[in-house]
Protein backbone atom coordinates (compact mmCIF):
# COMPACT_ATOMS: atom_id res chain seq x y z
CA UNK A 1 0.00 0.00 0.00
CA UNK A 2 1.55 3.33 -1.30
CA UNK A 3 1.54 6.31 1.15
CA UNK A 4 -1.54 7.86 -0.66
CA UNK A 5 -3.43 4.99 0.18
CA UNK A 6 -2.66 5.12 3.55
CA UNK A 7 -3.71 8.44 4.13
CA UNK A 8 -7.22 7.46 2.15
CA UNK A 9 -7.41 4.87 4.80
CA UNK A 10 -6.92 7.27 7.73
CA UNK A 11 -9.47 9.85 6.33
CA UNK A 12 -12.11 7.20 6.01
CA UNK A 13 -11.32 6.03 9.52
CA UNK A 14 -12.55 9.35 10.71
CA UNK A 15 -15.13 9.63 8.98
CA UNK A 16 -16.23 6.38 10.00
CA UNK A 17 -15.80 7.33 13.59
CA UNK A 18 -16.29 11.21 14.76
CA UNK A 19 -16.50 10.54 18.20
CA UNK A 20 -13.26 8.64 18.47
CA UNK A 21 -9.20 9.44 18.39
CA UNK A 22 -7.48 8.23 15.57
CA UNK A 23 -3.33 8.42 15.14
CA UNK A 24 -1.66 7.99 11.54
CA UNK A 25 2.41 7.94 12.18
CA UNK A 26 5.16 6.19 10.49
CA UNK A 27 2.59 3.95 8.35
CA UNK A 28 0.20 2.91 11.45
CA UNK A 29 -2.91 3.45 12.19
CA UNK A 30 -4.49 3.67 15.62
CA UNK A 31 -7.85 4.39 17.00
CA UNK A 32 -8.37 5.42 20.95
CA UNK A 33 -11.65 4.46 22.00
CA UNK A 34 -14.29 4.51 24.72
CA UNK A 35 -17.52 2.80 23.55
CA UNK A 36 -18.48 -0.31 23.62
CA UNK A 37 -17.38 -2.14 21.04
CA UNK A 38 -15.75 -1.14 17.64
CA UNK A 39 -14.39 -3.44 14.45
CA UNK A 40 -11.41 -2.26 12.78
CA UNK A 41 -9.65 -4.47 9.78
CA UNK A 42 -10.87 -7.90 10.89
CA UNK A 43 -11.44 -7.19 14.60
CA UNK A 44 -14.12 -6.83 16.99
CA UNK A 45 -13.12 -5.71 20.54
CA UNK A 46 -15.71 -5.48 23.17
CA UNK A 47 -15.81 -3.45 25.54
CA UNK A 48 -13.32 -0.65 24.43
CA UNK A 49 -12.99 0.77 28.09
CA UNK A 50 -12.01 -1.47 31.32
CA UNK A 51 -12.81 0.19 34.48
CA UNK A 52 -11.99 -1.32 37.92
CA UNK A 53 -13.54 0.19 40.56
CA UNK A 54 -14.39 -1.27 44.23
CA UNK A 55 -13.61 -4.96 44.50
CA UNK A 56 -13.36 -5.91 41.20
CA UNK A 57 -9.94 -7.75 40.11
CA UNK A 58 -10.40 -9.25 37.31
CA UNK A 59 -12.11 -8.27 34.06
CA UNK A 60 -12.07 -10.05 30.08
CA UNK A 61 -11.93 -8.18 26.63
CA UNK A 62 -13.35 -10.00 24.07
CA UNK A 63 -11.98 -10.34 20.79
CA UNK A 64 -13.68 -11.69 17.69
CA UNK A 65 -12.31 -12.35 14.41
CA UNK A 66 -15.36 -10.86 11.62
CA UNK A 67 -13.32 -11.08 8.40
CA UNK A 68 -12.88 -14.05 5.83
CA UNK A 69 -9.24 -15.00 6.85
CA UNK A 70 -7.36 -16.40 9.46
CA UNK A 71 -5.79 -13.00 11.81
CA UNK A 72 -2.98 -12.84 14.22
CA UNK A 73 -2.97 -9.97 16.79
CA UNK A 74 -0.09 -8.67 19.48
CA UNK A 75 -1.47 -7.78 22.74
CA UNK A 76 0.21 -5.17 24.43
CA UNK A 77 0.34 -2.38 26.72
CA UNK A 78 0.47 1.32 26.19
CA UNK A 79 0.59 4.80 27.87
CA UNK A 80 -0.63 7.77 26.25
CA UNK A 81 -1.19 11.49 26.48
CA UNK A 82 -4.44 13.57 25.93
CA UNK A 83 -3.74 16.52 24.26
CA UNK A 84 -6.28 19.74 24.50
CA UNK A 85 -7.39 19.20 20.61
CA UNK A 86 -8.57 15.58 21.74
CA UNK A 87 -5.30 13.90 19.44
CA UNK A 88 -3.34 11.76 21.71
CA UNK A 89 0.33 10.94 21.74
CA UNK A 90 2.40 7.75 23.46
CA UNK A 91 4.44 8.89 26.20
CA UNK A 92 6.84 7.37 28.25
CA UNK A 93 6.81 9.46 31.89
CA UNK A 94 3.40 10.30 33.65
CA UNK A 95 2.37 14.18 33.37
CA UNK A 96 1.99 15.71 36.99
CA UNK A 97 -1.16 14.61 37.93
CA UNK A 98 -1.07 12.03 35.70
CA UNK A 99 -0.66 7.77 37.19
CA UNK A 100 0.15 4.82 34.72
CA UNK A 101 -1.39 2.01 35.73
CA UNK A 102 0.85 -0.85 33.49
CA UNK A 103 2.72 -2.28 36.67
CA UNK A 104 -0.57 -2.54 38.36
CA UNK A 105 -2.51 -5.09 35.76
CA UNK A 106 -1.55 -8.08 33.76
CA UNK A 107 -2.83 -9.68 30.69
CA UNK A 108 -2.91 -12.78 28.76
CA UNK A 109 -2.35 -14.15 26.56
CA UNK A 110 -0.17 -11.35 24.83
CA UNK A 111 -0.58 -12.92 21.33
CA UNK A 112 -4.28 -14.39 19.39
CA UNK A 113 -4.61 -15.93 16.32
CA UNK A 114 -8.15 -16.11 15.05
CA UNK A 115 -9.80 -18.02 12.31
CA UNK A 116 -12.23 -16.51 10.37
CA UNK A 117 -15.69 -16.44 12.60
CA UNK A 118 -13.72 -17.37 16.31
CA UNK A 119 -13.32 -15.28 19.57
CA UNK A 120 -10.88 -15.32 22.25
CA UNK A 121 -11.13 -13.17 25.44
CA UNK A 122 -7.88 -11.50 27.05
CA UNK A 123 -8.13 -11.44 30.78
CA UNK A 124 -6.80 -8.94 32.71
CA UNK A 125 -6.15 -8.73 36.46
CA UNK A 126 -5.40 -6.05 39.41
CA UNK A 127 -1.82 -6.46 41.06
CA UNK A 128 -0.07 -5.35 43.07
CA UNK A 129 -3.25 -3.13 44.60
CA UNK A 130 -1.57 -2.40 48.13
CA UNK A 131 0.76 -0.38 46.66
CA UNK A 132 -1.86 1.71 45.15
CA UNK A 133 -2.75 5.64 46.66
CA UNK A 134 -5.78 7.37 46.32
CA UNK A 135 -6.86 8.38 42.99
CA UNK A 136 -7.11 6.96 39.22
CA UNK A 137 -4.98 5.11 37.14
CA UNK A 138 -4.66 4.66 33.57
CA UNK A 139 -2.48 2.79 30.50
CA UNK A 140 -3.99 1.17 27.53
CA UNK A 141 -4.28 -2.00 26.06
CA UNK A 142 -3.00 -2.08 22.31
CA UNK A 143 -4.04 -4.79 20.06
CA UNK A 144 -1.94 -4.73 17.20
CA UNK A 145 -2.16 -6.25 13.80
CA UNK A 146 0.51 -8.62 12.99
CA UNK A 147 1.02 -8.53 8.93
CA UNK A 148 1.50 -12.14 7.22
CA UNK A 149 4.71 -13.47 6.47
CA UNK A 150 5.59 -14.39 2.80
CA UNK A 151 6.19 -17.81 3.23
CA UNK A 152 9.61 -19.60 2.55
CA UNK A 153 10.43 -19.68 -0.90
CA UNK A 154 8.28 -17.83 -2.51
CA UNK A 155 9.52 -15.81 -5.41
CA UNK A 156 10.28 -12.38 -5.23
CA UNK A 157 8.93 -10.08 -7.92
CA UNK A 158 11.43 -9.13 -10.47
CA UNK A 159 12.70 -5.36 -9.22
CA UNK A 160 13.99 -2.25 -11.38
CA UNK A 161 17.28 -2.05 -10.04
CA UNK A 162 17.68 1.03 -11.40
CA UNK A 163 15.23 2.76 -9.12
CA UNK A 164 14.71 2.92 -5.29
CA UNK A 165 11.21 1.61 -4.35
CA UNK A 166 9.25 2.25 -0.98
CA UNK A 167 6.43 0.36 0.37
CA UNK A 168 4.62 1.68 2.94
CA UNK A 169 2.85 -1.39 5.03
CA UNK A 170 -0.27 0.00 7.28
CA UNK A 171 -0.56 -1.83 10.70
CA UNK A 172 -3.95 -1.14 12.21
CA UNK A 173 -4.04 -1.22 16.06
CA UNK A 174 -6.76 -0.64 18.35
CA UNK A 175 -6.40 0.70 21.98
CA UNK A 176 -8.72 -0.05 24.93
CA UNK A 177 -7.86 2.49 28.22
CA UNK A 178 -7.68 -0.11 31.62
CA UNK A 179 -8.83 2.66 34.34
CA UNK A 180 -8.12 1.58 38.27
CA UNK A 181 -9.74 3.79 40.52
CA UNK A 182 -8.52 3.58 44.29
CA UNK A 183 -10.40 5.28 46.96
CA UNK A 184 -12.92 8.35 46.77
CA UNK A 185 -12.73 9.85 42.96
CA UNK A 186 -15.25 11.80 41.02
CA UNK A 187 -15.24 14.14 38.32
CA UNK A 188 -17.32 17.50 37.07
CA UNK A 189 -18.11 18.71 33.33
CA UNK A 190 -19.20 21.94 32.09
CA UNK A 191 -19.19 22.99 28.41
CA UNK A 192 -18.32 26.57 27.52
CA UNK A 193 -16.73 28.74 24.37
CA UNK A 194 -19.96 27.31 22.15
CA UNK A 195 -19.28 28.96 18.56
CA UNK A 196 -20.70 27.92 14.84
CA UNK A 197 -18.99 28.89 11.79
CA UNK A 198 -19.74 27.57 8.54
CA UNK A 199 -17.05 25.62 6.83
CA UNK A 200 -16.90 26.27 2.61
CA UNK A 201 -20.54 28.26 3.22
CA UNK A 202 -22.00 24.43 3.46
CA UNK A 203 -20.91 22.58 6.61
CA UNK A 204 -22.19 23.86 10.20
CA UNK A 205 -19.09 23.10 12.78
CA UNK A 206 -19.87 23.57 16.36
CA UNK A 207 -16.73 24.67 18.85
CA UNK A 208 -17.23 23.36 22.28
CA UNK A 209 -14.82 23.39 24.93
CA UNK A 210 -15.32 20.50 27.76
CA UNK A 211 -13.87 21.73 31.55
CA UNK A 212 -13.25 19.08 33.83
CA UNK A 213 -12.73 18.80 37.55
CA UNK A 214 -12.20 16.09 40.04
CA UNK A 215 -9.23 13.37 40.20
CA UNK A 216 -10.96 10.95 37.43
CA UNK A 217 -11.64 10.93 33.71
CA UNK A 218 -14.54 12.05 32.09
CA UNK A 219 -16.82 10.02 29.54
CA UNK A 220 -20.46 10.93 28.07
CA UNK A 221 -22.04 11.22 25.11
CA UNK A 222 -22.78 14.42 23.91
CA UNK A 223 -26.26 15.53 21.81
CA UNK A 224 -26.58 18.83 19.85
CA UNK A 225 -30.05 19.93 18.74
CA UNK A 226 -31.36 23.02 16.89
CA UNK A 227 -33.82 24.73 18.37
CA UNK A 228 -36.26 27.15 15.70
CA UNK A 229 -37.41 30.74 16.52
CA UNK A 230 -40.88 29.23 16.62
CA UNK A 231 -39.28 26.63 19.39
CA UNK A 232 -39.41 23.24 16.45
CA UNK A 233 -36.53 21.03 17.60
CA UNK A 234 -33.98 18.96 15.07
CA UNK A 235 -30.92 16.65 15.93
CA UNK A 236 -28.10 17.90 14.12
CA UNK A 237 -25.66 15.56 15.96
CA UNK A 238 -24.76 12.58 18.22
CA UNK A 239 -21.34 11.87 19.08
CA UNK A 240 -20.90 8.55 21.56
CA UNK A 241 -17.92 8.40 23.47
CA UNK A 242 -16.03 11.49 23.95
CA UNK A 243 -13.76 11.48 26.76
CA UNK A 244 -11.68 14.10 28.80
CA UNK A 245 -8.78 12.24 30.28
CA UNK A 246 -6.80 12.96 33.59
CA UNK A 247 -5.17 15.08 34.22
CA UNK A 248 -6.44 17.33 31.62
CA UNK A 249 -8.71 19.79 32.69
CA UNK A 250 -9.67 20.95 29.08
CA UNK A 251 -10.54 19.46 25.78
CA UNK A 252 -11.19 21.91 22.78
CA UNK A 253 -13.28 19.85 20.46
CA UNK A 254 -15.22 20.99 16.53
CA UNK A 255 -18.46 18.34 15.23
CA UNK A 256 -19.90 19.22 12.01
CA UNK A 257 -23.57 19.24 12.41
CA UNK A 258 -26.08 17.78 9.51
CA UNK A 259 -27.03 20.72 7.19
CA UNK A 260 -30.56 20.07 7.22
CA UNK A 261 -32.04 21.85 4.06
CA UNK A 262 -34.82 23.24 6.25
CA UNK A 263 -32.29 24.89 8.80
CA UNK A 264 -31.31 28.44 9.07
CA UNK A 265 -28.30 28.33 11.12
CA UNK A 266 -28.24 32.25 11.42
CA UNK A 267 -31.20 32.71 13.85
CA UNK A 268 -32.46 30.32 16.79
CA UNK A 269 -29.78 28.44 19.09
CA UNK A 270 -28.02 25.30 19.67
CA UNK A 271 -28.53 22.94 22.60
CA UNK A 272 -26.23 20.98 23.69
CA UNK A 273 -26.52 18.26 26.12
CA UNK A 274 -23.31 15.82 27.60
CA UNK A 275 -24.39 12.61 29.66
CA UNK A 276 -21.67 11.73 30.97
CA UNK A 277 -21.47 7.81 32.72
CA UNK A 278 -19.79 7.24 35.91
CA UNK A 279 -19.83 4.40 38.63
CA UNK A 280 -21.88 2.51 36.27
CA UNK A 281 -24.42 5.07 36.41
CA UNK A 282 -25.28 8.11 34.17
CA UNK A 283 -25.62 11.39 36.39
CA UNK A 284 -27.33 14.71 35.47
CA UNK A 285 -27.08 15.70 32.12
CA UNK A 286 -24.96 18.70 31.74
CA UNK A 287 -26.40 21.57 29.25
CA UNK A 288 -25.24 24.26 27.43
CA UNK A 289 -26.77 26.61 24.81
CA UNK A 290 -25.92 29.02 22.14
CA UNK A 291 -27.76 31.70 20.09
CA UNK A 292 -27.28 32.16 16.51
CA UNK A 293 -27.11 35.48 15.19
Amino acid sequence: MNKNAVLRAWASLKSKFPGQNIILAWGVLLIFSCTKAMGQGDLLVSPLRIVFQGSKKSQEVNLANVGKDTASFAVSIINIRMKEDGGFEEIDTPDAGQNFADKYIRFFPRRVTLAPGEAQTVKVQLIKTGEMTTGEYRSHLYFRSIPEEKPLGEPDKPKDTTSISISLVPIFGITTPVIVRVGETSVDITLSDLSLEMVDDKTPRLSITFNRTGNQSAYGDAVMTYISPNGKETQVKLVKGIGVYTPNTVRHAKFDLDNDKNIDFHKGKIHVTYSMETANKTVKPVEAELELK
